[in-house]
């Protein structure tokens, strides 16, 4: 049966591919209005996650600034409290290990270098080596360089875990961190 011969025929036969074409059509229509309609529902969970992730940011944000670092800190001066460099020091040895131990890590050796290069500027920097997980090392990123005082990470170094399958493996992290104070004249 060709084409021409379907014309050719009666209307019985016309009216029937008529109702054909029409349903094809009409399935074609609703299967375009359903594949928008997906994409529209994805576009909606993708907006909602984001959504989510931003209200995470700022609770840590409102957590992390009056958390680990205090209240003083959260509002403070950008500059490390201390009536001398020495005090400064270990304003920021105080700093970084509650960053670190808020977070779930453990400190495990610190140094703060009061004469280094910069410290003519007054800038004090700290050395530290601690032990953390890698979600939990974001976080302590974060609480440094986005509270107050104002925290410079200068150096990191990571060493992933040995056990790579363990869920729990921690990684060594050695971070140079460094703040300035401000002498009082």
């Amino acid at each position: 049966m060709t084409l021409t011969s379907i014309f050719k025929a009666g209307p019985g036969r016309k009216q029937a591919l008529a109702a054909l074409i029409y349903a094809g059509s009409l399935a074609a229509l609703a299967l375009a209005i359903l594949w928008v309609l997906s994409g529209l529902a994805e576009q909606a969970a993708s907006v909602s996650a984001q959504e989510s992730f931003l209200d995470q940011i700022d609770n840590h944000k409102s957590k992390a600034g009056a958390g680990a670092s205090g209240d003083a800190n959260a509002m403070g001066s950008p500059f490390l409290d201390g009536e001398t460099i020495t005090v400064a020091g270990a304003s920021l040895q105080q700093r970084v290990d509650a960053a670190v131990k808020t977070a779930g890590g453990n400190v495990l050796s610190s140094q703060i270098e009061l004469d280094g290069p910069q410290s003519k500027d007054g800038f004090v920097r700290l050395t530290a080596n601690f032990e953390i997980s890698q979600p939990a090392l974001q976080q302590v990123l974060y609480d440094l360089e986005a509270g107050m005082p104002f925290l410079f990470v200068d150096a990191l170094t990571v060493q992933t875990p040995q056990a790579v399958g363990e869920k729990d493996a921690r990684m060594r992290v050695l971070i140079g961190v460094s703040g300035q104070w401000l002498a009082k004249k």
